[in-house]
């Protein structure tokens, strides 16, 4: 039976070696080609490679397909791969009642059972699936074998391709054409050709499988969305989007891009696209620390480069110092944060929002920076793009918050024109300063110091950590002077706030409840609100972007409504900011320290418990 449906939810799951994240990403990219809405969760653990067939080795990909907005990647499945029993076992809570279940037959034998700790021989008795789910045993194995073999690849070559076939079977099972996704491996295994026929020649059979067999389970059609805007679209991952974000900026700004960094996961693919781009004219030094990639970065900055690191929370927390003197030097810097579930090491493969403190307080001194957060995979383009013309702008380190959950995962893009992006202006010096040009002489009225490259001719300057003069820039340890000094990098901040967007609220305008959010939980938030709203308990949701300062109409905003709910991914910081920064705020807080995204159903229930 095929059923016709806006939206549906598919999880692929196995083994780490089991390529879930190439299945996931190539069935995911071919349904964006073909017009659906997508957003996408790559869920895998931190170690190089688990034991196979344990609970502790399983790697997952999570995508959510519509004909209309898709805002996360789905609560739970409705279709489930499982390449193996602890796949199987691992995800028994993220399915719905009546999913269907493809697993691998020929991976549940007695030791792949005992190796995912059953108790039993019959896995979907012990795990209490329902009647209503449709187990689909196919022999990926063994019809994988059989597809390749006279392909003349060695056993452990040919299973590595049984992903493929599963790739086949679940394009069939959605009436999606292979043919994009033929496409999309010709690229990868462009220089393996032997490699490429033989993921090929398996994805095929995959295909034919179930368009032959005609296997007794649903099959789902979904529509193109017709609510795009016209435009050409692509799925994009939040770290490619980041890095290309910053190199439209560069080239709206008619600067070169200096990326100094580390690697660190989550944030390390941003490094490898921007690496890949000399033809862009973007400069990256991988460094041999964190303090030297920022410290790198600086000295781009300070040559008139735009410049910008990358990092995780650990790396951040190394960098606070060297960000501290591109404040006291009033240096343009891009600070990009992949946040991962912490503290120290902590959850390198994980999600969490527990580095926005650190970002707005974490150095030493009165040391004020922009604090920005991206909140969509796709929109990690335009708020690398903003933290780059704010900081060029304003002469100012910019922090972008994004994390894994952004990083990693993929959504729908609409690909911008770099002409029609806005203006980006940085921020020069008078020419009737030259010959007497110091780094502390700055415009009277926006408080931006007026910057000249080193090295330019006739604005030839030091540039230091210590305090300077505010006339003469000159070293100055005088009270008075020290506290100019500070409260002007205080007003510059502070003022950026006249340039960034109002607070925006999202649902029933006449609701006395309000969610409220930052960051990467927006999809999240907004599907509650919705269903909220659709169960007849009106709900609003006021989601943040710009996070330090805040947009101006915040307080206006929030007053307006009774209870008022913060829901992020730590404990409670967001809602420490904002007790701070409004006086006499009465705020709930809905926190979650799983490192995992939300469940819109666990936001839902929690408001209205609480009526």
């Amino acid at each position: 039976m095929n059923k016709n449906t806006q939206s549906v939810v598919v999880r692929f799951s196995g083994d780490s070696g089991d390529g879930m994240q190439l299945t996931g990403t190539l069935f995911s990219t071919v349904s964006a080609i073909l017009g659906n809405e997508i957003s996408t969760f790559p869920d895998f653990p931190a170690e190089i490679r688990a034991p196979q067939g344990t609970l502790g080795g399983v790697s997952g990909f999570q995508v959510h397909l519509g004909a209309e907005r898709v805002y996360t990647p789905g609560d739970k499945a409705d279709v489930l791969v499982a390449m193996n029993p602890a796949a199987l076992k691992v995800n028994t809570g993220n399915i719905r009642p009546d999913s269907v279940i493809i697993i691998d037959s020929d991976s549940f034998t007695a030791k792949d059972l005992e190796k995912a700790l059953y108790k039993t021989d019959n896995p979907f008795t012990e795990l209490g699936l329902p009647e209503t789910q449709q187990i689909v045993p196919v022999a990926l194995t063994s019809l994988t074998k059989e597809s390749l073999k006279d392909s003349g690849m060695d056993n452990k070559s040919i299973l590595r391709s049984k992903n493929m076939f599963a790739l086949g079977l679940v394009c069939w099972l959605f009436n999606r054409d292979i043919d994009q996704a033929v496409h999309f491996l010709g690229n990868k295994f462009k220089k393996k050709p032997d490699l490429l026929t033989a993921n090929v020649k398996v994805l095929t059979d995959g295909f034919h499988y179930g368009q032959n067999l005609a296997l007794n389970i649903n099959t789902y059609t979904i529509e193109k969305s017709e609510a795009l805007p016209h435009g050409e679209y692509t799925s994009i991952a939040g770290n490619k989007a980041t890095a290309w974000g910053l190199i439209a900026a560069a080239e709206k700004a008619g600067k070169r891009l200096f990326l100094g960094s580390y690697p660190i996961t989550p944030a390390t693919d941003i490094m490898h696209e921007l690496a890949a781009r000399k033809d862009m004219n973007v400069m990256v030094v991988q460094a041999e620390d964190e303090i030297a990639g920022v410290c790198t970065a600086i000295g781009a900055s300070f040559a008139g480069d735009l410049a910008a690191t990358s990092t995780s929370g650990p790396g951040l927390s190394l960098k606070s110092e060297a960000i501290g003197l591109a404040v006291m030097a009033e240096l343009p810097l891009v600070v990009i944060d992949v946040q991962r579930g912490g503290p120290s090491t902590g959850l390198p493969t994980k999600t969490e929002q527990t580095d926005l403190l650190q970002a707005v307080y974490g150095r030493n001194g009165e040391c004020p920076a922009v604090v920005i957060a991206a909140s969509t995979p796709a929109n990690c383009f335009e708020y690398a793009y903003q933290a780059a013309k704010i900081a060029l702008e304003n002469m100012t380190p910019v922090i972008l918050l994004s994390d894994t959950y952004l990083a990693n995962g993929t959504s729908l893009w609409r690909i911008p024109k770099v002409s029609d992006l806005e203006e980006i202006h940085p921020q020069g010096v008078p020419e009737e300063l030259k010959g007497h040009y110091n780094p502390a002489l700055r415009d009277p009225e926006t408080l931006i110091r007026w910057f000249a490259p080193a090295g330019k001719e006739g604005f030839e300057h030091r540039n230091i950590g210590l305090e300077r003069d505010s006339e003469k820039g000159s070293i100055s340890t005088n009270p008075h002077n020290h506290e100019v000094m500070t409260l002007n990098r205080a007003k510059k901040v502070a003022q950026v706030a006249d340039k960034i967007p109002q607070l925006q609220v999202y649902g029933n305008a006449e609701a006395d409840t309000l969610l409220v959010g930052f960051g990467s939980t927006e999809g999240h938030l907004k599907a509650a609100t919705d269903a909220l709203n659709a169960a007849g308990k009106p709900a609003a949701l006021a989601h943040f972007n710009y996070i330090n300062p805040l947009p101006k109409n915040t307080e206006e905003v929030l007053r307006r409504y009774k209870r008022i709910i913060v829901c992020e991914l730590n404990n409670g910081q967001f809602a420490t900011l904002l007790r701070g920064r409004i006086e006499g705020l009465h705020i709930e807080q809905f926190n979650r320290l799983e490192a995992q995204p939300f469940q819109i159903s666990e936001i839902v229930d929690y408001v209205k418990k609480g009526e």
